[in-house]
């Protein structure tokens, strides 16, 4: 599931099971409501770590240790042992949101949907230096997609960089 090395930095697997997009049952080859299909950037059943902040490593062990892991080694599962569908993800994510933010933030965009955990987890890495082309794998981009989209997370840091490159040279 989730591992840490010697650094703070953890790992963790995505996988198709993340990643299954809803739709109606005759749109799909089994006749089921969520299709598999293969993660960004990879084939079929395919898993791909990437780095997670230490916190998530402790709260994902934890969320293991109390309730363990569903078929699939699903995180999370219903009491069927089904996949969630959208619509309970979003009114837990809104649950959560107002618990955790005030409402001038809850009223702001910031992780209003699921989707913008992966953008934020794309721009963590890139903001803390992980090479482009590395970040890219991890995310199952290329890298021209990595910089189209994420350029913003890397623009203004002049500075740092300024910085590392003077260090560079002595």
């Amino acid at each position: 599931m989730c591992s840490a090395g010697s650094r703070a930095i953890g790992s963790a697997p995505t996988c198709a099971d993340f990643g299954q997009p809803l739709s109606t049952a005759p749109c799909t080859d089994d006749g089921e409501v969520h299709g598999a299909r293969k993660p960004k950037g990879g084939p079929k059943n395919a898993v791909r770590r990437v780095p997670i902040p230490p916190e998530l490593v402790r709260l994902l062990r934890e969320h293991v240790e109390s309730y363990g892991v569903g078929p699939g080694g699903r995180l999370f599962w219903t009491y069927r042992g089904g996949i969630y569908q959208p619509s309970t993800l979003w009114q837990v994510l809104q649950k959560a949101r107002a618990a955790a933010f005030s409402p001038a933030v809850v009223a702001s965009p910031l992780a209003r949907k699921p989707y913008d955990f992966r953008h934020a987890g794309v721009s963590w890495r890139l903001n803390a230096g992980a090479p482009g082309p590395q970040v890219a794998e991890w995310a199952g981009h290329s890298v021209e997609v990595l910089y189209r989209i994420y350029a913003h997370c890397i623009d203004g840091d002049d500075e740092r960089w300024h910085k590392r490159m003077e260090d560079f040279l002595g």
